[in-house]
């Protein structure tokens, strides 16, 4: 097939070669596994979906050329390497698994790259606009810090993408929304801001929390994933009867600090809420710059 334009964002294009070498993986395994009267509005709604994520990419990359900003390789290098050494695995081990989840290792260094990208961004344009209150600080602690966890019990975090229709294409949906957000936590990025910007579940309203369970009150691929975790590390993603999952164990056989003082622990909250509203103004502001750039979709 002749390569095309399918979108013109401000003084740049994006081609449908860019949008399949994005998509490759997911747009391969619709076309294995989805019925086949359902592959062709299946694929469809995964490259407009598909192709919003990359003008969105374009619109802050676009930006950031114009603020002289870039990441170099050895950046990307670094961060890469302290993901793999925060997740108590081996490179080998942490590529093995990304080419599992259908990413290969070229493709993941630019996940990388956009995030380092943004995080210049904000700190260039966002971080001034960010407040975080003592009243807010009080509230947070009241409700997470101001408890106690039982012994021998496990504290869960979890994410869930459910499918609404039994059906391959709704699924593949799941499937693929899961995989993108479990790559952005084991980045790095921020849990519980994933979990109430993604999470299908109702707990995502609470930043994924579902609070501290006991071995015999888990169900068995919970079990599957939570036991073999130390605390603050990421299950890989499980499938469940209605949807996929994953969890992250933020604590084991009972947590003293959440059972600390408002005063020990109040810049870890800072810190907490912090990058939680950070967060939110990135979204507003790359909101702000789709709505002042010329987009033409020609897909």
């Amino acid at each position: 097939m002749v390569d095309r334009i399918i979108a013109i964002v401000n003084d740049d294009v994006i081609t449908f070669s860019d949008l399949n070498r994005e998509g490759a993986a997911l747009f391969r395994r619709i076309t294995q596994e989805a019925p086949p009267e359902q592959v062709e509005r299946t694929l469809l709604k995964a490259r407009e979906e598909m192709l919003s994520g990359l003008i969105d990419k374009l619109i802050v990359a676009q930006r950031a050329k114009k603020l002289g900003i870039a990441v170099g390789n050895p950046e990307v290098d670094n961060a890469v390497n302290m993901i793999i050494e925060r997740n108590k695995t081996t490179a080998e081990k942490f590529w093995q698994q990304m080419v599992l989840m259908g990413s290969s290792e070229s493709d993941y260094r630019e996940v990388i790259r956009s995030q380092i990208l943004q995080e210049k961004l904000i700190d260039y344009e966002i971080r001034s606009r960010v407040v975080v209150n003592e009243e807010r600080m009080r509230e947070f602690y009241e409700k997470n810090y101001a408890k106690k966890i039982k012994e021998d019990a496990y504290h869960v975090l979890q994410m869930g993408f459910v499918w609404k229709e039994n059906t391959q294409a709704a699924k593949d949906d799941a499937r693929k929304r899961a995989e993108e957000t479990w790559q952005k936590a084991v980045a790095g990025q921020d849990f519980h801001t994933l979990a109430r910007q993604f999470s299908d579940l109702p707990s995502g309203k609470d930043g994924g929390d579902i609070g501290v369970f006991k071995k015999s009150e888990m169900a068995a691929y919970m079990k599957t994933s939570v036991l073999s975790l130390q605390a603050g590390q990421i299950g890989t993603i499980q499938e469940t009867p209605a949807g996929y999952q994953f969890f992250k164990l933020l604590s084991d056989r009972g947590d003293v600090r959440l059972q600390d003082s408002y005063e020990t622990v109040k810049e870890q909250i800072r810190q907490r809420l912090y990058e939680d509203a950070l967060s939110s103004q990135f979204q507003k502001w790359v909101k702000e710059l789709r709505d002042q750039a010329y987009i033409k979709k020609i897909l």
